[in-house]
């Protein structure tokens, strides 16, 4: 099934979205709020799955419109981003000339974002100042049910209950002096995004194997297609991995959200090119500069300016958008 929370109060109103993403039913008799479903999802979510087939089977419902989505949760209890795509890393890490730690190819980076004021995905995205380097990240994330404290990673799959996308903004000029100061990042990422829709994992049918989407990400800067990875290869660390190593020494409460760090392919073995050149493009601007900044000794692509368009999507086999779109301008935020 399909979930989306429209614009109504700090919390969203629950629905229940057709498979084409063009209509949805009110699921308040059910659970007002996607947080509420989940604080009992074995209960709750069957009652939520046969409004869907309903849904379905039934023409009516009301008209879905994505642009008065806020992200699936509007605010959640955790949101923690991991870097499950390693090439990301090394190639960031390459053009710095710093040497890759051989602990990062048996486990995961991950930082604790701030959960308490997601933008919706069709907001505009507010920077202070350009000089912050702004930039998008395009990624895949899942929410949880209630995860137990040293869950295995075999196991940690049975409680990834929703699937969508996100764009994780990045201030690129800003995390080096934060990390600098050996305590992670804050101010460096602001409020990210997340699509118009949840999925249950049955709904991507066979793109979903071994806790990954198999499915391309497609990132369009400015109206051109900037990113078209397959999220499927090159992830050193699937979903279960995530969840067992951020429930480690703690559980995670149900609508705890885990990502996948930026999305990222190698070609050939080797690194990826832009998608004029024959590869597959990049999931946040600073790879591609990272790439020019290997290649020729300097970065040539500027990160977003005020005015700047990102959209990311994930379309299925038949080229139907999955999760519905992101759709997110870069704005001067004055105060």
């Amino acid at each position: 099934m399909k979930l989306a929370t429209l614009k109504d109060g700090r919390n969203g109103r629950l629905v229940v979205v057709s498979r084409d993403l063009t209509r949805c039913h009110d699921a308040g008799d059910v659970a007002a709020t996607l947080q509420a479903a989940l604080d009992d999802w074995s209960g709750i979510g069957p009652a939520l799955q046969a409004l869907a087939t309903d849904l379905e089977s039934d023409a009516k419902g009301d008209a879905f419109d994505q642009s008065v989505c806020e992200s699936p949760l509007p605010r959640a209890y955790q949101w923690a981003d991991g870097s499950a795509y390693v090439n990301h890393v090394e190639l960031v890490r390459k053009a710095r000339g710093a040497e890759m730690p051989q602990s990062f190819w048996t486990e995961p980076l991950m930082y604790q974002g701030g959960s308490d004021s997601f933008l919706g995905p069709r907001d505009d995205i507010p920077i202070g100042d350009e000089a912050w380097g702004i930039d998008f990240e395009a990624e895949v994330a899942v929410i949880t049910d209630d995860v137990p404290m040293g869950v295995s990673s075999d196991d940690a799959g049975q409680h990834i209950q929703l699937i969508m996308l996100v764009n994780d903004v990045s201030l690129r000029h800003l995390i080096p002096g934060e990390l600098g100061k050996g305590f992670g990042f804050f101010q460096s990422k602001p409020s990210s995004a997340f699509s118009p829709v949840a999925v249950t994992p049955d709904e991507l049918g066979d793109a979903w194997q071994d806790n990954k989407v198999h499915l391309p990400l497609l990132s369009t800067l400015n109206d051109q297609l900037f990113g078209k990875p397959e999220a499927g290869i090159d992830m050193t660390f699937d979903f279960g991995k995530l969840l067992a190593h951020a429930a480690k020494t703690r559980p995670l409460v149900a609508g705890s959200i885990i990502g996948s760090g930026t999305v990222s392919n190698k070609l050939d073995g080797g690194m990826g090119k832009p998608i004029a050149d024959g590869g597959v493009g990049y999931s946040c601007i600073a790879e591609m500069r990272t790439i020019e900044t290997i290649q020729s000794g300097s970065p040539q692509t500027s990160f977003m300016r005020f005015g700047d368009r990102i959209r990311i999507e994930m379309r299925d086999a038949d080229d139907e958008s999955i999760f519905g779109v992101i759709d997110q301008t870069v704005v001067h935020y004055t105060g």
